[in-house]
């Protein structure tokens, strides 16, 4: 979606900077338009684009209850060439509303980060990964000295976990969960 919007943006601004024509008033297009010095006019909806004998293009908007204006143009010898308009009513909801609903959407998004805690409204794209090295020392049970009962105890967990066939055929059930205790750093994960 966001690439559709920047689109539009570019080509709204590459049509724009693309028309060399200069805006005149209405008033001043119908006073040419008497005086005779109209050569061609292109109306597109209520947009009126022209050139005149001099050579000079220029623009301007009819007003939407102006009735008899092909007429007049014609009795006044310029050459009128009349055009669909070519936006859709889609395109101009687009231009429209989608800077209002791209602002919404950075807000929500915002808000959802500021909401989750810690100041984390910009920190988005942080990975709170840590780089495991393989040439850290792994600890197995035989470097744990101390008490037996413990290991053992951790050794039938382990041993549930990875056969439970053998266990539940015996009626042993699934352990909720395993509490071990120990100061920091001593391998309880």
């Amino acid at each position: 979606m966001v690439l559709v919007v920047v689109g539009v943006i570019i080509w709204n601004f590459s049509t724009k900077f693309q028309q060399h024509d200069r805006p005149v008033t209405f008033s001043d297009f119908m006073s040419w338009a008497d005086a005779g010095s109209l050569a061609r006019v292109e109306i597109t909806g209520q947009e009126i684009a022209g050139v005149t004998k001099a050579n000079e293009t220029f623009h301007t908007y009819a007003p939407s209850q102006y009735d008899g204006l092909v007429n007049k143009l014609i009795e006044r010898g310029v050459q009128v060439r009349a055009k669909e308009p070519t936006a859709s009513p889609w395109a101009s909801l687009l231009y429209s509303w989608a800077p209002v609903l791209l602002m919404v959407g950075f807000w929500i998004f915002f808000m959802r980060q500021m909401q989750s805690g810690g100041n984390k409204a910009l920190s988005f794209g942080k990975s709170k990964a840590k780089l495991s090295s393989s040439s850290q020392k792994k600890v197995t049970f035989k470097d744990v000295a101390g008490v037996d009962e413990a290991k053992e105890e951790l050794l039938e967990i382990i041993e549930f976990l990875k056969e439970p066939q053998k266990f539940q055929k015996l009626g042993g059930r699934i352990p909720k969960g395993v509490l071990l205790m120990g100061p920091p750093g001593t391998g309880k994960t």
